[in-house]
């Protein structure tokens, strides 16, 4: 009888295991083709279509590393919302059969197979790729994919043996009787203490370009959408734009050789093309619906507004938490127990807006980091971008979307502790740390708001009083005359 029940518990395993392998293999899969998908729009196809085979396959293979790195970046930001998500749907359909699946386990395991590819294409693939592309093979050993191969790999040794020396220097610095006995235990404390080291770098990216990124966001989006204005007569100034456009046009398609006008021909050309988009900008303006005008951009700013004063919120909430709260301090844990309760005082409501502002703060981070000066070279262009600004992109997305679990968890955007190794950071137990991290973050998140809002408002305000006093603006019936004056005078010549 005890043999049966050891055999049927056995075959519980096995079963759960292989559905968990399954489901695993199905989400790396579908993240794979999403991240190929968009590595394809953003390469440049002349790298590819090339007479020289070598090359051509050396960027193939460059281009499947890139694509795995992004798919496991993807996963690391998809990594803390479907854990919360998971925990709502089981507190909601506790006894529902067909969402078992769904379970502890397989949590667990995501987070650390996410972590396990972050330091595997931080570590090796990534340098590789790079370095694949650099290689040429050593000197007089046969060409071809081969050589480049051993080449590359004793390069990425040698990097290793490198990056690992400073680590180490770096951890007997630090802490000396253990790091002597990590050199002994490079897997248990030498990688993990470096991918630490990676991970704060992470974090204190993200605090520096996620406020950054979120004062973007209004600019960025403003420019995406029809913006109501104040005191504007749409008509009027189109017919102006039209008027001073036609007016350009006819002396630069003028046959007069005037010193004048030869001299000022560029400047009239840079003219014309200010013009000419600010008349386009007047004409989506005018065919836009008066909801879409007056209505959709106060909403989606409103909306951004608010999603960053929640946050703003949420981080001083946390920082009076951390003074008196020892276990609002993040920390890790082994078993997530989901469907136990909610991660949220405000259920699944709460538990939604978190997974909203895990994913706003992804994305602010992503403009910001795009948008800073730094990095604004790296952005990447449709069908133009060669292969080391696409692995300078992967690498940089990893490292933002890796420290994403730990950015949000350290700011107190949820109560959903670390799983696996996220929860091994040897910094994450300091109060000093954290606590500061709070404080800049909510410092500078408010002060990048503050002057985003007042200089928004203060140009609309300028922009629109200042705009009736301005000579060119006139009736519409002198529009009207000076637009049939000026076809008529371009008929005459």
């Amino acid at each position: 009888m005890e043999t049966n029940d050891d055999v049927s518990v056995r075959e519980q395993l096995f079963h759960d295991r292989v559905r968990e392998i399954i489901i695993c293999v199905q989400l790396f899969v579908c993240l794979y083709i999403l991240s190929y998908l968009i590595l394809t729009h953003f390469k440049k196809n002349a790298e590819f279509v090339t007479d020289d085979i070598e090359d051509a396959t050396v960027n193939k293979i460059v281009l499947w590393l890139c694509t795995f790195t992004l798919s496991v970046a993807v996963g690391a930001v998809l990594l803390l919302p479907i854990s919360i998500l998971s925990n709502e749907v089981l507190l909601t359909f506790p006894h529902n059969y067909y969402i078992q699946w769904l379970n502890g386990s397989l949590i667990h395991g995501l987070w650390n197979l996410v972590f396990l590819f972050s330091n595997l294409s931080l570590v090796f693939l990534m340098p590789f790729a790079y370095f694949f592309t650099e290689s040429e093979g050593f000197v007089g050993s046969k060409k071809g994919v081969m050589a480049r191969v051993y080449e590359t790999a004793v390069m990425l040794l040698l990097l290793s043996l490198l990056v690992l020396g400073i680590v180490w220097v770096a951890s007997a610095l630090l802490h000396d009787n253990i790091a002597r006995e990590s050199l002994y235990d490079l897997w248990e404390y030498y990688l993990p203490y470096l991918y630490s080291c990676i991970s704060l770098f992470g974090v204190l990216l993200l605090l520096l370009c996620t406020p950054f990124g979120m004062s973007r966001m209004f600019s960025i989006t403003g420019s995406l959408l029809v913006k109501p204005r104040l005191l504007e007569d749409v008509e009027e100034t189109m017919n102006c734009a039209v008027f001073e456009e036609a007016s350009l046009s006819r002396k630069i398609n003028s046959n007069s050789t005037s010193c004048w006008l030869i001299l000022n021909m560029e400047a009239m050309k840079k003219q014309f093309v200010s013009i000419q988009a600010k008349r386009m900008a007047l004409e989506t303006r005018r065919k836009a619906s008066a909801w879409q005008r007056n209505l959709g951009y106060p909403l989606v700013m409103l909306l951004l507004l608010a999603l960053t004063v929640v946050c703003v919120l949420m981080v001083c909430f946390h920082v009076l938490e951390l003074l008196f709260d020892e276990s609002a301090m993040p920390r890790g844990m082994e078993d997530p127990h989901l469907g136990l309760a909610s991660f949220s005082v405000f259920g699944s409501l709460g538990a939604t807006v978190q997974v909203v502002l895990i994913l706003y703060l992804m994305v602010s981070s992503v403009v910001g980091f795009y948008s800073s000066p730094l990095f604004s070279s790296l952005r990447p262009r449709a069908q133009d971008t060669n292969l080391t600004q696409i692995i300078g992109n992967c690498v940089s997305l990893l490292v933002l979307s890796s420290a994403l679990p730990v950015f949000s968890r350290t700011l107190g955007i949820t109560r959903f502790d670390l799983l696996g190794d996220f929860g091994r950071y040897n910094w994450l137990g300091n109060f000093h740390i954290v606590f500061l991290y709070n404080m800049l973050f909510a410092g500078l998140t408010s002060t990048c708001l503050i002057n985003t809002v007042t200089w928004a408002v203060q140009r609309e305000i300028i922009r629109a009083f200042g705009l009736h006093r301005l000579p060119f603006t006139v009736s519409r019936s002198a529009v009207h005359f000076r637009l049939l004056l000026a076809s008529g005078l371009s008929k005459i010549q």
